[in-house]
């Protein structure tokens, strides 16, 4: 009985290990800011994943108030550790909001993916829109960098994380700038959508 036991805790033990990683990279959109715990998307994307059989784990190293240079910063580090075999991309938003160059947003992010392929991770980029605070040409090429970096790339994207919210006041937090609990599930399917024929037969 003892003998089987162990052998059950090994198993369990190793197939666990074995499961492939899906490391969520991102900021406070996917850190869950002001949510309760478990009730942001990326929590529910391993929820859909368990319900399909899919065995894969996700790992959520996003950060709130994460940059695109933070996030290039620290990028070779997750990869190290996690070892993923599909990264979601999810960073630009918080240099969007402050306006920071483009030129050093898209560098950062192409800094990011080139880590991920050396590490032969697929990539889905997360693409975001923001308000046209700084003029229409910032705002435009702001959106159209995810669109070039992906074709750049060959990757997988999302051209708009908040599709289908962002026109609605009522799915956002009092800031204005989250999603509420009961918008988590139209973000997850925003992401889902593209992640899916990412995940292969595991």
């Amino acid at each position: 009985m003892r003998y089987l036991l162990l052998l059950g805790l090994w198993w369990f033990t190793s197939a666990a290990v074995a499961a492939p990683v899906i490391l969520v990279f991102g900021d406070s959109l996917a850190a869950g800011y002001g949510l309760p715990q478990k009730a942001g998307w990326v929590e529910l994307l391993q929820q859909r994943l368990a319900k399909e059989q899919r065995h894969y784990s996700v790992v959520n190293a996003s950060i709130s108030g994460e940059t695109t240079a933070g996030g290039r910063a620290r990028i070779a580090a997750a990869l190290k550790e996690y070892r993923p075999a599909i990264v979601v991309l999810e960073l630009g938003a918080n240099d969007g909001l402050r306006g920071l160059p483009l030129e050093a947003s898209r560098a950062n992010l192409a800094a990011i993916l080139q880590a991920c392929r050396e590490q032969q991770a697929r990539v889905l980029l997360v693409g975001m829109k923001i308000p046209p605070n700084y003029g229409a040409a910032y705002t435009r090429q702001f959106e159209e960098t995810y669109r070039e970096l992906a074709g750049q790339f060959h990757t997988a994207w999302v051209p708009f994380l908040l599709e289908g919210i962002a026109a609605n006041r009522d799915q956002f937090q009092a800031d204005g700038l989250h999603p509420t609990v009961a918008a988590q599930p139209l973000v997850l399917e925003n992401v889902w959508r593209e992640l899916k024929p990412l995940l292969g037969k595991h």
